[in-house]
């Protein structure tokens, strides 16, 4: 290949790359986070902790900061360690601004309570409303940066400490912590598993069938009651020294894995069989509605409700595989009418708040209301039950969370629980008006309303008679009723010590069922309105629950009630349908407290101790915290792992070397990064600076690159001089250089909809250089080196801007898209030295019409306009690349296809070329694993197997495509590809493909990319 030639294709290559510019949001497609709110943060200074807040949660945030005091003087003691530094303490004042915070990077599910991060070992969450659960998450998360800071977990120098041992053990450490050796919600499924002969061996806790919080708590839970609770640090520092959790079992217990699994296992079932034989099975004493038959079936069946004359009922369920939806089933069949909602690729909703909260039926029975977030905000949605489609969207004012509406019985209003700066208030909303009311407004929680069958009281659960607020001493929810008109509430029961949540209202108004976890298991009770004892309608072995302890789990209407219960890993439905089982029994003594986790049948040892004591490290209310505004200032996040290489062969030797820092602010509003790399050749040096800034819904930011490209041969030989025969070495050396100036702005409407604007200036310089050394060939030694320009090109100069509107609802599985849609709409244009405008339209849709299989579909345009669109310097587009047109690879072309031509061009190469392409792609797609039988999915292979056709056309000056009257026609391809995952690192494809426009058979193609 020439010198000139080598130049040129150089030169094409610099004008195709992207410029270096700070994404806003994505990349090609991608969704957003956004940032629907402004937030004026503020920080407390208290004696350990920095504490973040804005002034919306003031009141719960200094609550919030006197418990991570608290936290702190019990896990000091505990672990026997003070943390390092100051601990930074974020919070957020519901779970939908959560959401939208700038500390943690990508999406954040629904279900993540909280995060400790390991770059400056932030603490992030939102306030949970009921302050026990807010406290609870604090405790552990705080014991996630104690383990980080007596680990030396440092993301920046690659020292993994904690992050090196299993999610069980560190989890499981957090959890225990933080509720200790007395949790019904963790024995309930401790004793499914006892129960089922399912009980996994310690080796086995990291398969993900255990959950790593349930069953990593009940792990140490008995490790802490069997060898004590100091045992607990002193695993962790044993597990960190030795990165591996069976060399510190056995340096710290004095036993192997095996051994300690057959003791754990022993303790857990002398525990739960005397409480087997004294309880029951849900399907033994309720009629199943739905109740998973298969391990393929679907685990999850929560939050029933039941329609006015309870032959209808709504509940969440992930039947639907990736996401959490609503559907509507017969209580006689347990028969799936339909599917209500879809928010997988529905963009209009953010959540739907499943994990706290069900919706609720008006009177008539024709519509359902559930609360939901949508662009942020809390709405209540208002679905057609015959349709399913949403018929109103009712945006509630002043509230960040609205969660288990119910309706009153003339269908006049709606009453919420809602979530205002971090704590729960009782709200009655004019469904015609929209008018909102606030019938409670304090730090109590209030939970669970239902309206009274006569409309003029609300029944709720509360901790308002068992919380002490001035020393936070959280005391456990009891059943309330509170008078619409005139406010007053009162207590109408529950059990001394323990959870009493979800009231129901009897349909004579005369009595409530509720829910309570009297003797260490939730049942379902029922408590007589005018007072007396209660009576107990469910025994159950397991509980009824839903996804948390919280989650509502019940529903009473139409004479009948329905629940959830926790059976074989998952959530069934069962009815209580007649008269004996809704008058229910006299109370049932179980042997012991089931609730408390083996060995332990008490709440014993340190853990339990520092529990139970509310005012021990607590500052006092008085104690004012100091306040200050929130000034952004950058720290270190990463430090890439510095690189040196220095090398020598016969043309002498070379050195190279590069450097990377990423910064950011406290809060991850603001990013700096900064890289460069040298070389030996001062000339050959790089390096880029970008700043980003997401401190607001409009996100944009602005980088500054400099790139080398160099590309080198090398010549030697005896040379004839006048002075006699040298050995000369002769290095040619072509050096491309691409610096650039470029921006970016972006602005997300919501999770899938986005628009980006990019600009800014490019210069490409290009030359050819030589470097000669001379060598005596009598004695080796170096006689001359000189450095010598051979060929330099003007710079080219680009002023580049582009503007594109970007969608995308799709859901990638292990090694493709799976299901929703994307499409990028984008014009862009380039002036300057080169000229031209570019149209880009790539539409793309995956539908699953059954699992699980997808048929995806593409289709692409692209086209270069403008004075200089067909010019030579730009490289002409071609349809063979990989992931466009398979079957056509620059590679697999051999000489015999062009024929002979007497410009010695190359017909079957050249219709594959031009400066607009079109195409479309069609593949079925399905996962080997499932092919199979397996369940899951994909299991633990992720491999994908797909049947695919191909079809494009390119054209350009003096061509025009088949379709419009012009020469070129399409080719096309069918055929078969296989992807794999390869750990996370690529996604490698294997095509097995028939070009049905070339004399070619099948061919293999390989390349490294997910499927489109």
């Amino acid at each position: 290949m020439s010198i000139r030639i080598r130049l040129a294709a150089l030169m094409f290559a610099a004008v195709l790359a992207a410029p270096a510019v700070a994404a806003a949001q994505g990349d090609y497609f991608g969704q957003n986070k956004v940032q629907y709110h402004q937030f004026d943060f503020k920080v407390l200074k208290t004696e350990h902790f920095d504490v973040y807040y804005y002034p919306e949660e003031e009141p719960a945030a200094r609550m919030a900061a006197r418990m991570a005091e608290r936290w702190y003087g019990r896990l000091s003691r505990l672990l026997v360690h003070e943390l390092r530094g100051r601990q930074p303490l974020i919070l957020y004042a519901s779970g939908p601004h959560f959401r939208e915070t700038n500390t943690i990077q990508g999406a954040i599910g629904e279900g993540t309570g909280g995060v400790t991060e390991a770059y400056k070992r932030r603490i992030v969450l939102p306030l949970a409303g009921p302050l026990a659960a807010t406290d609870h998450v604090l405790g552990h998360e705080l014991v996630h940066a104690f383990q980080y800071d007596i680990t030396g977990t440092n993301v920046s120098s690659n020292r993994a400490g904690a992050l090196a041992l299993p999610l069980w053990f560190i989890e499981g450490m957090a959890e225990y912590l933080s509720i200790g050796p007395v949790d019904p919600h963790t024995a309930m499924w401790m004793r499914d598993a006892a129960r089922r002969e399912r009980l996994p061996a310690v080796d086995d806790l990291d398969d993900p069938r255990y959950f790593p919080y349930r069953y990593g708590h009940a792990f140490w839970a008995f490790v802490a009651g069997k060898y004590g609770d100091n045992a607990v640090g002193s695993l962790l520092r044993a597990g960190a020294v030795a990165r591996d959790y069976e060399e510190a079992v056995q340096a710290v217990l004095g036993v192997d894995t095996k051994e300690l699994t057959r003791l754990w296992h022993e303790a857990e079932f002398a525990a739960y069989r005397p409480v087997a034989e004294s309880t029951t099975l849900a399907g033994r004493n309720a009629r199943p509605v739905l109740v998973n038959q298969s391990d393929k079936g679907p685990k999850l069946n929560v939050s029933p409700e039941l329609s006015p004359d309870g032959s209808k009922f709504m509940f969440f369920s992930e039947r639907d595989l990736f996401s959490i939806d609503l559907f509507l089933a017969d209580t006689a069949t347990g028969k799936v009418i339909r599917k209500i909602t879809d928010t997988a690729t529905d963009a209009h909703f953010e959540s739907l708040q499943f994990l706290g909260s069900a919706g609720a039926w008006d009177p008539t029975g024709k519509r359902f209301v559930v609360p939901a977030i949508a662009k942020g905000e809390p709405v209540l949605a208002i679905f057609n039950v015959d349709t399913g489609r949403k018929e109103r969207e009712i945006r509630i004012q002043g509230v960040d969370e609205v969660l288990n509406p119910t309706w009153s019985q003339d269908g006049n209003r709606i009453a919420f629980s809602g979530l205002v700066g971090g704590l729960n208030d009782l709200f009655v909303i004019e469904v015609g008006s929209g008018a909102t009311r606030r019938l409670t407004n304090d730090a109590f929680a209030e939970l669970d309303p239902a309206f009274s069958p006569d409309g003029t009281q609300i029944a709720f659960a509360t901790d308002r008679f068992t919380t002490k607020l001035d020393t936070l001493d959280i005391g456990q929810p009891r059943i309330a009723v509170i008078d619409v008109q005139s406010g007053e509430v009162r207590n109408a029961g529950g059990f001394e010590g323990a959870k009493n949540i979800g009231p129901q209202w009897s349909r004579d108004g005369r009595a409530l069922f509720f829910l309570s976890d009297r003797e260490g298991i939730t049942n379902v009770y029922r408590l007589a309105v005018a007072g007396g004892e209660p009576t107990q309608l469910t025994n159950l072995v397991t509980g009824v629950s839903g996804i948390t302890e919280l989650s509502p789990a019940m529903s009473a209407a139409g004479g009948r009630i329905i629940f959830s219960a926790y059976e074989d890993d998952g959530y069934n439905v069962y009815a209580l349908e007649t008269e004996t089982q809704l008058t229910g029994t006299a109370l049932v003594d179980l042997p012991g407290n089931p609730a408390v986790l083996p060995p332990r049948t008490s709440a014993q040892g340190a853990v339990a101790a520092a529990l139970a004591s509310a005012t021990a490290s607590l500052p006092p209310e008085q104690q004012k915290a100091e306040e200050e505004p929130y000034r952004p200032k950058l720290s270190l996040d990463f430090a890439g792992q510095p690189t040196v290489a220095v090398g020598a062969d016969p043309f002498g030797a070379y050195a190279a070397g590069g450097v990377s820092f990423l910064f950011s602010d406290m809060l991850g509003n603001h990013t700096v990064g900064v890289s460069a790399q040298v070389t030996s050749r001062f000339d050959e040096a790089g390096g880029s600076l970008f700043y980003l800034n997401r401190a607001h819904r409009w996100n944009y930011g602005i980088g500054l690159d400099q790139t080398p490209y160099v590309s080198r041969g090398y010549e030697a030989g005896v040379v004839t001089t006048p002075q006699g025969d040298v050995y000369v070495e002769n290095e040619y050396r072509i050096l491309q250089t691409d610096r650039s100036l470029s921006g970016v702005v972006g602005y997300p409407f919501s999770r899938a909809l986005r628009a980006e604007v990019t600009g800014g200036f490019r210069q490409i310089g290009l030359k050819q250089d030589l470097r000669s050394r001379t060598y005596s060939l009598a004695t080796g030694q170096l006689i001359d080196e000189q450095d010598e320009a051979l060929a330099s090109f003007d710079d080219l100069n680009l002023g580049q801007a582009s503007a594109a509107l970007i969608y995308d609802t799709s859901i990638f599985g292990a090694t493709s898209p799976i299901r929703g849609s994307r499409y990028r709409l984008e014009f862009s244009q380039s002036a300057g030295s080169l000229g031209y405008s570019g149209l880009l339209a790539d539409a793309r849709t995956y539908v699953m019409p059954f699992r699980p299989v997808t048929f995806a579909l593409r289709g692409l345009y692209y086209g270069r306009y403008g004075g200089d669109a067909e010019s030579e310097r730009l490289p002409t587009l071609y349809l063979g690349y990989s992931g466009l047109v398979r079957g056509y690879d620059p590679g697999s072309f051999e000489a015999g296809e062009c024929g002979i031509q007497a410009n010695g061009s190359c017909p079957a190469f050249d219709r594959l070329i031009g400066s607009k392409i079109a195409l479309a792609n069609a593949e079925v797609r399905v996962p080997l694993w499932s092919l199979f039988g397996g369940k899951n999915f994909y299991g633990p292979l992720p491999v994908e197997l797909a049947l695919f056709g191909d079809a494009g056309v390119a054209w350009g000056r003096g061509s025009r495509p088949g379709f419009a009257d012009g020469d070129r026609e399409p080719v096309t391809s069918i055929g078969a590809a296989i992807r794999a995952n390869a750990f996370g690192f690529a996604i490698v494809e294997i095509d097995y493909v028939k070009p049905m426009n070339r004399n070619r058979g099948w061919i293999w193609q390989f390349s490294l990319r997910p499927g489109f």
